[in-house]
């Protein structure tokens, strides 16, 4: 009697438990059902983020924005007092052609060429890849070589594509002017962005050249590229690196409107932009576009 008695006891937990189960899995499916459709009504872009990675490398960018004549360029973070008191005394309507700039594998480094586009008009940002909690270097200054921490490569294309969202929030930019700006590292993810959202793009200080993780440009067809390197750039020598001498243009997809410029060497620098030549080519560049 007693086994017969918890037989049938057990059958009914069974039965009171399953029950259970399936009202517990319509509860949470219509929660799920709920959950999904909700989301699918929001805008992606007006999500806020709290004090993430990838939002610190755009909140603690570099901004500079250009002034009136005789007047030099306001150089500080979106968040600054008086960047944003500038931006507040803008003519209702004024849009800036924008320049996305990204920084070499140490950092923004001289604001010589974020001046030189500010000046001539637009607006730059830099977001600053190191403003994230963890991140390395992916090279060795010293010794003039990369290719460590070979991730970084796409923690900088992500820099790219997230800045783009946060910028297309902002009434004064002109979302039908954006302009891709990479040096060195910054010119391997300008390189290798795939996104058809920019005018036309500068990559300078790299040769396209490489490991397969960085070889080839993904420019769409149609956008034009200025690409711009010393001839004896020893980043790129073969007693540092293993077949990364060269420059873009084996990979343009669109020759015509597009150009590598090859500067002389000048003892041996990596930097092309304190060459008057090479930063009057990126003005005249930008300007077509």
């Amino acid at each position: 009697m007693d086994r017969a008695h918890w037989g049938n006891g057990r059958i009914f937990c069974f039965a009171r438990t399953m029950g259970l189960l399936l009202v517990s899995g319509l509860f949470l499916g219509a929660c799920e059902s709920e959950t999904w459709n909700r989301s699918e009504l929001l805008n992606p872009a007006a999500l806020t983020e709290t004090n993430s990675d990838i939002a610190r490398t755009f909140d603690l960018a570099t901004i500079v924005l250009p002034r009136s004549k005789g007047q030099e360029p306001l150089v500080g973070k979106l968040s600054d007092k008086a960047v944003q008191e500038h931006l507040d005394g803008l003519l209702p309507g004024r849009r800036y052609p924008t320049v996305l700039y990204m920084h070499g594998c140490t950092g923004l480094g001289r604001l010589t060429p974020l001046l030189a586009f500010a000046k001539a008009g637009f607006v730059v940002f830099a977001p600053n890849s190191f403003a994230r909690r963890f991140r390395p270097l992916q090279c060795r200054p010293s010794e003039q070589t990369g290719g460590e921490n070979i991730f970084v490569f796409d923690f900088r294309l992500v820099e790219i594509s997230y800045a783009l969202q946060r910028m297309a929030q902002l009434s004064w930019i002109n979302n039908r002017r954006l302009f891709l700006v990479g040096t060195s590292e910054g010119g391997v993810a300008a390189a290798l962005y795939r996104g058809e959202e920019f005018n036309a793009r500068i990559i300078s200080q790299w040769t396209c050249h490489g490991a397969p993780f960085i070889h080839g440009l993904a420019a769409p067809e149609g956008e034009p590229v200025l690409a711009i390197v010393r001839s004896d750039d020893p980043w790129y020598q073969p007693d540092r690196t293993s077949g990364q001498l060269g420059d873009c243009s084996k990979f343009f997809k669109t020759p015509t409107r597009s150009k590598s410029l090859i500067i002389d060497g000048g003892g041996a620098a990596h930097d092309i932009w304190g060459h008057a030549g090479a930063m009057d080519a990126a003005l005249e560049f930008l300007g077509k576009y």
